[in-house]
């Protein structure tokens, strides 16, 4: 369909919480889910929430294969989420770097929980449930709290793990989600 203008931080439409999707395989959902897709492809980015385009739904969606900004991450099934819910299985939690489509330019040290659940249903309404840890749970935790209104700096613990990807990387080895 179309690659989407993606939100930046700042944009008021990125801190509202989105909307339940109530019908699922109309044309208009599949066309969100496309026009995410573009957008989420021609910005090589590892996922997408809804709300990044303006649309305030709770969709998202996510998967990374080899990717040239993700050389060391591990592969995530390419997934369309809708109405997602997150499980933590125990209170451990990793840190690590995290860069987003809508705050273009900079990284921060996140914490997110190392293990966890998620269920929700795919375009069709059919369902999904998956444990999963390391990036695949980073990811989803990550795009589901854009369905929240929450971007990443908020979660960051201490701003001096927050800045300018060139300055952090100066070799380029971190880029943006």
């Amino acid at each position: 369909m179309a690659i989407k203008e993606v939100l930046k931080m700042g944009d008021k439409r990125l801190l509202t919480r989105a909307r339940e999707v109530a019908s699922f395989g109309t044309p208009e959902l599949r066309a969100l889910l496309q026009d995410m897709r573009d957008t989420m492809q021609a910005l090589d980015g590892a996922g997408l929430a809804a709300p990044q385009i303006g649309a305030g739904l709770r969709v998202v969606i996510f998967g990374v294969g080899r990717n040239p900004r993700y050389p060391d991450a591990e592969e995530v099934p390419q997934t369309v989420l809708i109405n997602p819910v997150i499980t933590p299985l125990s209170d451990a939690t990793e840190e690590d770097w995290e860069g987003c489509l809508s705050v273009p330019g900079l990284r921060g040290l996140v914490p997110r929980y190392a293990h966890l659940r998620y269920r929700g249903s795919d375009e069709r309404g059919a369902p999904i449930d998956r444990t999963v840890s390391g990036f695949h749970a980073r990811v989803v935790q990550h795009e589901c709290d854009h369905l929240e209104g929450i971007l990443y700096p908020m979660r960051v613990r201490d701003l001096r793990n927050l800045g300018y990807t060139e300055v952090l990387f100066p070799a380029g080895a971190e880029r943006d989600e």
